[in-house]
């Protein structure tokens, strides 16, 4: 039988000793521990809070892309062709023309609005009626065939002018684009006149439409916005707009010039004598230079005055060029000397020519 020795004093007072000793380490390493934790807590609670800003702010902006993306979509209007299809029903599904009163006439529904309603609002709202009277989870999906309602015009100066049907917004470019650009003709602004379609971004956009009190009227600078690079001056057209691009102011050269007519002005300011002579591929061998004239009409009293110029002192750099105005006339009279004298020169090798041909 084992038989158990008591431990002696001196064992249990150490014991006792290395107790305590490790109940004040371990709680030293807890107080040092704590706060650490606490910081952790701390951080990792900072960092939910960021975390969830990020998540609502990145939403947020999917949310405005998305009603930027729905606002910009095309809206129903009077005149326009649609595809309605009914997926559990395919004996319903029609081809419609929207009336002028906005409406679609389907089978078992009646009269649906459909004019201002885009084609996703109109989908849903012909589901709901369906589900309301007669399907339990009807799919319906709607479909623009043939846009009529969204005419925007392009007329004045342009190589193809004309009523183009827009889907959503386009902009002042684009709109010269499908007109094939400005015409050689082109001068210097571009007016927009607001029509009966017009409203802001993610109204309805539709003929039914009233316009705004005596109408809108933007104006821009057509060369400037073709060599600008701000996408600000680049304004939206909205569907019944007007876009008018302005012709251009000409001047004319007429008389003893190689090529008569009248040149346009790009940009609507004056031109030089000489750049118009250039245009009109220079003077004719018989032009008096001497005896040319700039018909002008004084803006102020409407009458027509004359200002002689002596192009053959501007040709040769001793007079100065006084240039040419919009709506002025360079006229070059006719030389009868230098007329008779190129037909006599004329005749003289006409006489040439015929003798060579008799000797020859």
């Amino acid at each position: 039988m084992m038989r158990i020795v008591p431990s002696p004093a001196w064992f249990r007072v150490l014991q006792a000793f290395l107790a305590i000793t490790l109940f004040f380490i371990s709680d030293c390493v807890g107080a040092q521990v704590r706060p650490a934790a606490e910081a952790a807590s701390a951080g990792q609670g900072e960092f939910r809070q960021i975390s969830n800003r990020t998540v609502n702010a990145v939403a947020a902006a999917e949310a405005n892309a998305l009603a930027e993306i729905r606002n910009d979509e095309s809206r129903i209007g009077p005149g326009d062709l649609l595809d309605v299809t009914v997926f559990e029903a395919p004996e319903m599904n029609r081809t419609f023309r929207v009336s002028a009163g906005g409406e679609i006439s389907m089978e078992l529904l009646g009269a649906v609005k459909a004019s201002g309603l885009t084609p996703g609002e109109l989908q849903s709202s012909l589901q709901e009626r369906l589900h309301r009277t007669y399907m339990k989870d009807p799919h319906v999906g709607v479909f623009v065939r043939e846009l009529q309602s969204h005419p925007v015009s392009v007329v004045g100066a342009v190589k193809k002018p004309g009523v183009f049907q827009i889907q959503g917004t386009k902009t002042v470019l684009e709109m010269l684009s499908m007109a094939e650009g400005p015409a050689d003709d082109a001068g210097e602004s571009v007016v927009i006149l607001r029509g009966a379609g017009f409203s802001a971004p993610g109204e309805s956009a539709t003929r039914g439409a009233q316009p705004e009190s005596g109408g809108k009227i933007d104006t821009l600078s057509l060369w400037t916005l073709m060599e600008s690079r701000s996408a600000a001056l680049n304004l939206p057209v909205y569907p019944g707009d007007i876009v008018k691009v302005t012709s251009a102011e000409l001047v004319y050269v007429v008389g003893e010039v190689k090529k008569p007519g009248g040149f346009a002005l790009k940009n609507n300011q004056s031109i030089s004598l000489l750049q118009s002579l250039a245009l009109a591929e220079g003077l004719t061998h018989t032009a008096a230079t001497g005896q040319a004239r700039i018909v002008r009409v004084d803006a102020a009293t409407g009458q027509r005055i004359e200002i002689p110029v002596n192009l053959g002192k501007i040709l040769a750099n001793k007079a100065s060029d006084p240039g040419l105005q919009p709506k002025d006339i360079l006229f070059i009279p006719n030389s009868s000397a230098k007329s008779a004298f190129y037909r006599g020169a004329e005749s003289a090798v006409s006489m040439a020519t015929g003798v060579a041909i008799y000797k020859w």
